[in-house]
């Protein structure tokens, strides 16, 4: 009874539930919850409340089935009104054009009518505080309404685009300028507004966004990304060390590319040399796009692709001994000298053998040079003659001198056949000092 009597005097507030202290704000005490008036009063407060949320929900609230059913109806009233809107705007084009005509014809048939309709109306195309807008009759007088907005869309680009940048939002500024009307934010000087920001900590380096931007939205232009910006882009790409996004844009996009481009891209493969092949190959097709073939040749064979060297040399057809000679000094793979001095489909060598190895010895190349011999003692006495007897591109005195370098380095007996060779030829003759126009196979000939 002690208890009971304490908490008597020191009620607790209860509440019915969780859920009608939150809805209802309405709490009662034990001592009410046991009192049939107090329960009468809160029943009569919640069939109150009851009646106002059905009433809520009635007014408020539509079914599901109604709200798709509105938002359908909603979706053909815009498209009228936007159908609405482009005829009006359309009707009040034509109808100030046809008052600016209709001005036009009212002076010239209160004139004496001495010069012609046609060129009344070039006299007031030139009209420029017509409207306080230069050239603006000019544009009435198109057939085309869309001309006389398009000054106004370009410059609300413009500023927008300035108002982007001004608020740090680089990467919606970069791609506002990747699609702006005329490509008229594509340029260079686009560019430097975003290099001028610089590297922000933590965040991508808004020059590369500008470009991502840009080479990703190419294809959706007819004319491709000019090549100054090609450029640049390439050269961005590859100082944030991004090889892969500079794969996807030559490959992928629609760029211009120009030499300078792929000696970038040539330069950053000699010094990152685990990307050198991928360097190597986009420089090709760069290089190939803007017509150097002589750079494309040569990295065709820096990536070993010999055969297919030989098959851009055939198919060409362009390429003289002074640019062969050029490629094996900058590559001077033992393949490829083989490949050029032998018959290739059918087609007789493009260089001399000996011309090659006193090429290779007059610009310090010896280790090459004393290789290709190698190779062709190895095959004995019968190979050299073949080589001597079928090279007519070398002269009886080159051979000669082959023979010379080949006793300076060691390779006496090389020597001995190419000069053993040379004095078994029928109709040769000892040959003065004086006379270097002789042919090894001058015999043959006549």
């Amino acid at each position: 009874m002690e208890n009971l009597e304490f908490w008597q005097q020191s009620p607790q507030p209860w509440y019915i539930t969780g859920k009608e202290k939150s809805n209802l704000k309405q709490s009662m005490t034990l001592q009410e919850s046991v009192n049939l008036n107090a329960l009468t009063k809160y029943m009569k407060h919640l069939e109150d409340k009851y009646a106002e949320i059905k009433q809520a929900i009635s007014i408020n609230y539509v079914p599901a089935q109604r709200k798709a059913d509105l938002d359908e109806e909603m979706i053909v009233v815009l498209k009228r009104l936007d159908v609405a809107e482009h005829r009006n705007k359309e009707l009040q084009f034509r109808h100030q054009r046809l008052q600016i005509i209709s001005h036009a014809l009212t002076s010239w048939v209160k004139s004496d009518m001495s010069s012609s309709f046609q060129d009344l109306v070039e006299q007031i195309q030139k009209t420029k505080d017509l409207h306080g807008d230069e050239g603006i009759v000019e544009e009435l007088l198109e057939d085309d309404p869309s001309k006389a907005k398009e000054a106004e869309i370009m410059l609300y680009y413009i500023e927008r685009f300035n108002e982007l940048i001004s608020h740090g939002e680089y990467e919606k500024a970069a791609y506002f300028a990747a699609n702006s009307p005329r490509r008229i934010l594509r340029n260079i000087d686009t560019m430097n507004k975003f290099k001028a920001v610089g590297k922000i900590r933590g965040e991508p380096l808004p020059l590369l966004l500008f470009f991502e931007a840009v080479f990703s939205t190419s294809h959706a232009f007819r004319h491709p990304v000019k090549a100054d910006l090609t450029l640049e882009g390439i050269k961005c790409g590859l100082s944030e060390k991004r090889l892969d996004l500079v794969i996807n844009w030559v490959t992928q996009e629609r760029l211009t590319f120009s030499e300078e481009a792929g000696d970038v891209i040539y330069d950053y493969g000699e010094q990152d040399t685990y990307n050198k092949a991928k360097c190597l190959a986009l420089a090709q097709i760069i290089y190939h796009e803007c017509g150097q073939r002589k750079k494309a040749l040569l990295c065709l064979c820096k990536q070993g692709q010999i055969h297919g060297a030989m098959e851009y040399i055939q198919q060409f057809k362009d390429f003289i001994s002074d640019d062969l000679m050029q490629l094996i000094t900058l590559c001077p793979q033992t393949e490829l000298i083989q490949c050029l001095t032998k018959e290739w489909n059918g087609k007789p060598p493009s260089l001399s053998f000996g011309l090659v190895v006193l090429h290779l010895f007059s610009v310090d190349m010896e280790k090459i040079g004393i290789k290709l011999l190698q190779e062709i003692s190895k095959g004995g006495r019968d190979a050299v003659e073949h080589l001597v007897i079928n090279d007519s591109l070398c002269s009886l005195e080159t051979w000669e001198e082959m023979a010379n370098i080949c006793l300076q380095n060691g390779f006496d007996r090389l020597s001995n056949d190419i000069m053993s060779i040379l004095r078994s030829q029928a109709g040769v003759t000892e040959i003065s000092e004086e006379d270097d126009t002789v042919n090894l196979m001058e015999h043959v000939f006549w």
